[in-house]
């Protein structure tokens, strides 16, 4: 027992060394484990410091494959940036609306990555959407706000702060850039001038741009257009203008041209007699003469066309009221023109069909050239036909008339259009006061590189001199600068001929310009409708189209090119024979086509000398040193 004592005593003794070696590793254990709090307590310090200061503060909702759409959670706002976040082209600042203090967004629309979606409750809704169909040309982001109540009115802003502005809708006071424009808020619709001076004419689109932004149809040839101040009445009256014209062409030397008919004038080539079928078999033995008629959706009530329609149970064909539990309403009354008529129900397949016949008709029986669609815009009375429906609410109506005018062909010319730049048709400019002012003269370039830059670069300018006047102009030298300019245009139309101001040498300088728009200008715009018809870019371009980091470029509104090798540079201030010229691109070098004098771009030409009959040309040479004439650079490439 004292052995076995002994023996237990000497285990216990032996094993007293073990707890304090067990007591040693449960405190390199504590060790380890306080280390582990402290590393946990550091991640969770880096992780609210991440979260607070070092987090990037942009989250993307929609991406491109060079840019995209970012939530910034600090300032609550989208920005439209590059990937590489290096460049910033736009801020989306939801003003005015309940701020839900979130930093990450709900994607209502996550299923389709195109697209984002968002909503503030009860107030209004958020739509982004990426076109991808043209993503190797540009990336084009499509921004819609919808109010999610009645009493909710939801507008865009965009700031004029060092940035400039271009696109909307045509003005009757045409600024370039859109800055110093003065425009009411009004519905964006295309209005009558005539009626409302302050509104939008004959060519609006959805589309703005600002000078942020960075960038990396057949032509058929032209004859001068030629309108008459007087509208005949008689179709007697109308042959003598057509032969009194012809005549004055032959004896002034002036080529060819078309005598562009209004309405009233075309009704009276369309009407059924004798004296109708005289003055057809009269035009037909005018050489010197091609035929352009003017119709419209419009018909009087009293014509042959209304009362044949409601002979055959057709008042479908015209727009009407809505219906009623008494049966339905008949055609919409409206005046047209000081009489009452009626507007073609475009919506209507059969309606077109019809109209569509009306015109071949008139092709067949008289051998027209040209046609012109005046679709008429502003009808108070319109939107009594509309309020029930929005198949042609806002500028539809507008819309649809262009799209069947592209079924008569390309010889076609609408007096208004919006969201139709694609189809192959011509565009006619607002009418222009006969003056030196930006509704004048000085307007017209900036109108020229607003149509072009909406989409629109074929169109018919205002006639030679403004159109808003009486009788014919009597400025001699407004009517010698706003022909070099028109001349460098798709179309030259004249409402005042040169003939009337009895001199000579302004009879001599209108057939030099018509024949150089024929033989330089016309293959030129051959050359660049092949351009714009594959890549889209305008025929007329400002010059910050070709120096894009120049800001002197930006707000130049009096010069413009066609493409970018000819510069035009007309005067367009009264008792001028200088004017600075300034010549966009360093690297570049340009070469006047009246003195053959060479210079650099990025240069300011100062005092340029351009006398009464000239007109500023420059084309930009080659890379080789070479001769380098008007009439080699007019000829298109294949």
């Amino acid at each position: 027992m004292v052995r076995r004592a002994r023996e237990m005593a000497s285990a216990a003794g032996d094993s007293s060394v073990d707890p304090g070696i067990k007591e040693m590793n449960e405190t390199w254990k504590g060790a380890i484990a306080c280390l582990g709090v402290a590393l946990l307590f550091l991640m969770t310090i880096g992780v609210l410091y991440w979260q607070v200061v070092d987090k990037p503060h942009t989250n993307w909702v929609l991406r491109g494959q060079v840019s995209g759409l970012a939530w910034d959670r600090r300032s609550l706002s989208f920005s439209l940036m590059s990937l590489s976040q290096d460049k910033t082209f736009a801020h989306i600042d939801a003003r005015h609306l309940p701020n839900r203090g979130v930093t990450l967004l709900n994607n209502l629309c996550w299923f389709n990555t195109t697209r984002f979606c968002y909503i503030w409750d009860g107030v209004a809704e958020l739509q982004v959407s990426l076109d991808t169909a043209n993503q190797s040309v540009a990336e084009c982001y499509r921004v819609e706000w919808t109010p999610l109540h009645c009493k909710v009115a939801l507008k865009d802003c965009f700031s004029m702060a060092n940035v400039s502005w271009y696109g909307g809708g045509s003005m009757q006071f045409q600024y370039w850039p859109l800055n110093n424009a003065n425009i009411n808020s009004q519905p964006f619709i295309i209005s009558d001038l005539h009626d409302t001076p302050m509104g939008y004419g004959s060519v609006l689109e959805r589309y703005f741009l600002g000078s942020t932004v960075c960038f990396s149809a057949p032509l058929e040839h032209r004859l001068p257009l030629w309108t008459s101040h007087r509208v005949a009445d008689t179709a007697l009256r109308l042959e003598h203008n057509l032969k009194m014209l012809s005549r004055k062409l032959k004896h002034y030397r002036l080529g060819e041209g078309v005598m562009d008919l209004c309405e009233q004038s075309t009704l009276l080539l369309s009407a059924e007699g004798q004296g109708t079928l005289q003055l057809q078999n009269a035009y037909r033995g005018l050489r010197q003469l091609r035929l352009s008629i003017t119709l419209s959706p419009f018909t009087t009530i009293d014509s042959r066309h209304f009362q044949t329609t409601l002979q055959e149970g057709r008042e479908h064909l015209w727009l009407r009221l809505p219906s009623t539990a008494n049966g339905s309403q008949g055609p919409l009354l409206m005046k047209w023109r000081g009489r009452f008529a009626v507007k073609l129900n475009i919506s209507d397949e059969e309606a077109q069909g019809w109209f569509i016949e009306q015109v071949r008709s008139l092709q067949r029986r008289v051998d027209v050239n040209y046609i012109t669609l005046e679709v008429g815009v502003g009808s108070p009375y319109l939107w009594q036909a509309q309020h029930h429906s929005c198949r042609l609410c806002g500028d539809e109506y507008i819309n649809q008339f262009a799209l069947l005018a592209q079924k008569l062909g390309n010889a076609t010319i609408i007096s208004a259009a919006t969201r139709a730049a694609h189809l192959p048709m011509f565009v006619r400019m607002v009418p222009r006061q006969s003056d030196w002012s930006y509704a004048g003269l000085k307007g017209l370039i900036p109108s020229v590189l607003h149509y072009s830059l909406l989409g629109y670069s074929f169109f018919i300018p205002d006639a030679i001199g403004g159109s808003l006047t009486n009788g014919f102009l009597a400025d001699e030298e407004l009517f010698i600068r706003w022909l070099q300019v028109v001349t460098f245009l798709p179309v030259m139309s004249f409402s005042t001929p040169p003939w009337v101001f009895g001199e000579t040498w302004i009879v001599n300088v209108t057939r030099s310009y018509i024949h150089r728009h024929q033989a330089f200008v016309v293959p030129l715009l051959l050359k660049y409708a092949a351009e714009w018809s594959s890549l889209g870019h305008p025929v007329f371009r400002p010059l910050w189209w070709i120096s894009p980091s120049d800001p002197s470029t930006f707000i130049i509104n009096d010069e413009f090119l066609i493409g970018d090798e000819v510069l035009v540079a007309p005067v367009t201030e009264p008792g001028k024979v200088h004017r600075d010229i300034y010549l966009p691109g360093n690297g570049y070098q340009w070469k006047d086509v009246n003195t053959a004098q060479v210079f650099d771009g990025g240069t300011l030409l100062e005092e340029y000398p351009v006398a009464l009959a000239d007109v500023a040309v420059f084309i930009r040479q080659k890379s080789q040193d070479l001769p380098f004439t008007e009439s080699q650079q007019a000829t298109p490439h294949a």
